[in-house]
């Protein structure tokens, strides 16, 4: 293979990694930065990468927008930081002027820090929720209709009574839309009893079934979920493309939104109960892999990929993690509840602490990318 064929190669996926990682990135860092603006905080720098600048200017504000070589996070530098983590410069501080100490970050009211910070996670969500819409009102909704083709032999749904024909119309009371809605309630429900309500021949009748948990893989790795042992049949009058309004996209992309919360929620639970498989936490070599085989599908499915990362980093961000923005906030309840801030040695120790966890997860997220390119090439081998 050539030079350029290799560079082509890593192209197609280096170029959707870069555009999914710093579009999260940015809208991250503008909530931050947006919040802060509106309480009066002067802001230094707002960096999009890590590392040597590629291109800079200030604006008349003051605030220098750079755009770094490594494009693996970025930063907003507020007045009074010593750096991009909103670690306190002391010395700085203590030697400022009352004019600038105003218009510091580490001299706002404890609600209006509270606020700056949140606003980074929140903005994550804002952007998934902006971004399902307009997948939803563009492209609408290929929906398969919820009726079984085949039953598994030996399996839930066989022995719960489901017969190929049958319609799911709901499931514990909740009406069931598509075989999407259905699939997504048994995965979510592995060994909890479940109430079908059945079409059959123009009667409806209850069935029982507990979803058995099996190990399926995804594009990030092995996860456990729910399995019923039931099959839609492809053919072309089982599908149909759903259309939304605008107000009905918002709505769905809420409830798309919220799924991914619950869905992650879901899986962070399990892995500190033992019952989810590490392996399908990601580093930045998986995500590139899988940015690149969205770009390969369309516009659409790289914009998913960047809405469910999105929400991804949000909820990461907002973990009680000192060096996170969820340890900040945590930092702020405790100085608004003793009416003071945290002594300056525990915040150090905590923020010490919280970039050993950030590092070890990320050294071990980028250990399992390794394991699976590696096992991957091997297979190829």
């Amino acid at each position: 293979m050539s030079i350029i064929a290799h560079i082509w190669s890593a192209g197609v996926y280096i170029v959707p990694f870069i555009f999914v990682l710093s579009l999260v990135v940015f809208f991250h860092e503008l909530g931050h930065f947006l919040v802060g603006r509106w309480c009066g905080v002067k802001i230094d720098a707002f960096s999009l990468g890590f590392g040597p600048e590629i291109f800079a200017f200030v604006d008349r504000y003051g605030t220098r927008w750079r755009l770094a070589v490594l494009p693996l996070g970025g930063y907003v530098k507020f007045h009074g930081d010593a750096n991009g983590a909103s670690v306190t410069d002391r010395e700085a501080a203590a030697a400022m002027p009352e004019h600038e100490r105003a218009v510091s970050f580490f001299a706002q009211k404890v609600w209006k820090r509270a606020a700056i910070v949140a606003a980074g996670p929140a903005a994550n969500f804002v952007l998934a929720i902006v971004i399902f819409t307009c997948i939803f009102y563009f492209n609408g909704r290929a929906v398969l209709s919820p009726v079984v083709d085949k039953v598994a032999a030996g399996s839930v749904a066989e022995g719960a009574g489901f017969q190929p024909g049958d319609r799911i119309v709901a499931i514990d009371g909740d009406k069931i839309a598509s075989f999407e809605d259905m699939q997504r309630i048994v995965q979510a429900s592995s060994d909890v009893a479940l109430t079908f309500e059945v079409e059959r021949q123009d009667k409806l009748i209850e069935l029982v079934a507990t979803p058995h948990r099996r190990e399926i893989k995804t594009p990030f790795g092995t996860t456990r979920v729910g399995v019923l042992g039931v099959e839609a049949g492809a053919k072309p009058e089982n599908w149909r493309t759903q259309r939304f309004g605008l107000i009905d996209s918002v709505k769905r992309a809420g409830s798309e939104t919220w799924f991914v919360v619950a869905r992650t929620g879901s899986y962070v639970g399990g892995l500190v109960m033992g019952r989810e498989s590490t392996d399908q936490l990601s580093g930045p070599i998986r995500i590139a892999e899988v940015s690149g085989e969205m770009a390969k599908i369309g516009l659409a499915a790289l914009l998913n990929l960047a809405a469910i990362l999105s929400i991804s980093v949000g909820i990461l961000n907002l973990m009680p993690i000192p060096l996170l923005d969820g340890g900040h906030l945590f930092y702020y309840a405790v100085e608004a509840v003793q009416g003071k801030a945290m002594h300056e040695k525990a915040q150090e120790f905590g923020f010490k602490l919280g970039l050993t966890l950030v590092a070890s997860l990320m050294i071990f997220a980028t250990y399992n990318d390794i394991v699976r390119l590696t096992r991957q090439l091997l297979h190829l081998g």
